[in-house]
């Protein structure tokens, strides 16, 4: 993307993953800004293992590679920027005002999901990377999967998805170019990966991150590898975790699944 530092945009008919092709470009010594597009993808995933599928050439898929100065507890800021870029760029081309769900959903003016992120970091401490694994340098892949023009209407949803996803083409009611959508993205993302690598930058990007995440006063479900409690969601750290408020005190949540609870009817 010209004047930025995403020119190099690899571009694919079919891959498994676009975050997994960019893990293993990173060990061998790719540099920050490699962007990996797929038309489909055959083993596309989401949080927690998930599956993430649409019809070939319906949505974008994109992966970027990032390798900023990060520290550690911060790392979750990567995927955190990502969002916000794709929430300006689905302002920007398709006038919608997109929520984020912690920790990086977007979600239409009706809850609806529209997009997925997905932030995975090089553990392997393999060849020609710049830091080890857990340094402020070593690679982040950030993948997300925008719901551009599929669904065009809810009958095209499979029956488990009905009522929990949908798509810039509903929301807007109309076409959306990926082209367009994908352009905008990484302008907006360029200025805001600049700011992963200062605390003034992070602070900033996690500020913004808080003013428009709808989970915040929400009732919610916290599902943990471990376990799983309720409570109402009241702060996103500067760090990008999620403040939980359960009977009476606090809980900061770093990794998670989230469900927004409705109250009872």
């Amino acid at each position: 993307m010209p004047g930025t530092r995403f020119t190099d945009i690899r571009r694919f008919d079919t891959l498994d993953s676009t975050n997994r092709y960019l893990l293993e470009e990173a060990r061998n010594g790719a540099p920050d800004g490699v962007v990996a597009v797929a038309e489909h993808q055959s083993a596309g995933r989401g949080r927690l293992g998930r599956r993430w599928e649409a019809p070939a050439g319906a949505n974008l898929l994109l992966s970027v590679l990032l390798r900023p100065h990060l520290p550690h507890p911060h790392r979750h800021l990567a995927g955190v920027v990502v969002a916000l870029a794709a929430g300006e760029a689905a302002e920007s081309v398709a006038g919608l005002r997109l929520g984020l769900k912690w920790p990086n959903d977007l979600l239409g003016e009706d809850g609806r999901k529209v997009a997925g992120v997905l932030a995975e970091g090089d553990l392997s401490g393999g060849t020609g990377l710049p830091g080890s694994p857990g340094s402020p340098l070593a690679p982040i892949v950030v993948g997300i999967g925008i719901n551009v023009n599929w669904p065009a209407a809810d009958t095209d949803l499979p029956p488990d998805l009905m009522g929990v996803a949908t798509s810039l083409r509903q929301q807007a009611g109309h076409p959306v170019d990926r082209d367009h959508l994908q352009n905008a993205l990484l302008r907006a993302l360029e200025p805001r990966r600049d700011d992963l690598d200062t605390a003034a930058g992070r602070l900033r990007q996690a500020d913004e991150f808080r003013s428009r995440c709808t989970t915040i006063g929400t009732p919610v479900r916290i599902e943990l590898a471990d376990g799983e409690f309720e409570g109402t969601a009241l702060d996103v750290t500067a760090e990008g975790h999620l403040v939980v408020e359960v009977e009476g005190s606090t809980r900061t949540v770093v990794a998670g699944d989230v469900i927004h609870v409705r109250p009872p009817a």
